[in-house]
């Protein structure tokens, strides 16, 4: 039997088209078998295709990559909002996804959208054997945040320089490997941080704009800067901005979308 669904390609974390992180918005009457979304995934070839379906007044959410499902993606997420808000049921206000991470909520804001996600709890580590060869330069220190690693590095030119060896990256213990210095504004920065993420073991060699490491990310400066509200600037090619607001055990990211591709997909 052939499916036929809305497609959305929208970049995330971006005021304007090819930067930020684009995601894959697919709107669905109910989920397919697992292999058929994990197809879907790898023929979009983005760093996460989101798959909608709705419930009552809200929406099941489920995230995948080329390669896994995911608990979490952040992108992907403002993105869904981005496609509820402006092209399922325009003027909306405010819009509960339901998924593996709990009920997110998402609410409209100037120039963009606010996601309420939880924040990480943080553990201190020794680095793991292979990070610093892999990195290509000795963190400062090292935390878990319960998939993936955070290394702090000296200075944000360290991070916008590094060339991970990815293959290396890939066996760590980990989903990924986030890398980030506080931007004390030496270089002309208007951030408070900047970071990168690299998830080659996901099937993501590095994430353009990361909303997830962010819920670890903001309670790690928190505890360093003694604020809980940040501008933070992901590093990537691409590159993309976000607003972080640490409140208890939520963290709350705000930013904005542009839609690129609308369409059709039939399969």
């Amino acid at each position: 039997m052939t499916t036929r669904s809305r497609i959305f390609q929208v970049d995330a974390f971006a005021t304007r088209r090819f930067a930020g992180n684009p995601a894959a918005v697919m709107l669905l009457a109910a989920y397919p078998p697992d292999e058929v979304l994990h197809a879907l995934a790898a023929e979009n070839n983005l760093s996460e295709t989101a798959f909608l379906v709705p419930e009552g007044r809200d929406y099941r959410l489920r995230w995948f990559t080329p390669r896994v499902e995911v608990p979490l993606c952040g992108h992907a997420t403002l993105a869904s909002a981005a496609v509820v808000m402006e092209r399922l049921e325009p003027g909306r206000e405010v819009v509960v996804f339901h998924t593996a991470s709990g009920p997110l909520t998402v609410s409209r804001a100037d120039g963009g959208y606010v996601m309420d996600f939880p924040a990480r709890s943080l553990k201190p580590v020794e680095a793991p054997e292979g990070l610093a060869a892999a990195l290509g330069v000795e963190p400062l220190e090292v935390v878990w945040d319960g998939g993936n690693y955070l290394a702090r590095l000296a200075a944000p030119a360290q991070v916008r320089a590094l060339t991970p060896d990815l293959a290396t990256v890939a066996k760590l213990d980990c989903g990924g490997v986030i890398v980030t210095a506080e931007d004390t504004g030496e270089e002309g920065g208007e951030h408070d941080f900047v970071s990168r993420y690299f998830a080659p073991a996901k099937g993501v060699p590095e994430d353009p704009v990361t909303g997830g490491a962010h819920c670890g990310l903001a309670p790690f400066w928190a505890a360093r800067l003694g604020r809980t509200e940040f501008r933070a600037f992901q590093a990537s090619r691409r590159g993309g901005e976000i607003v972080c607001r640490l409140k208890g055990e939520r963290v709350e990211l705000e930013g904005a979308c542009v839609f690129y591709l609308e369409g059709e997909a039939v399969f």
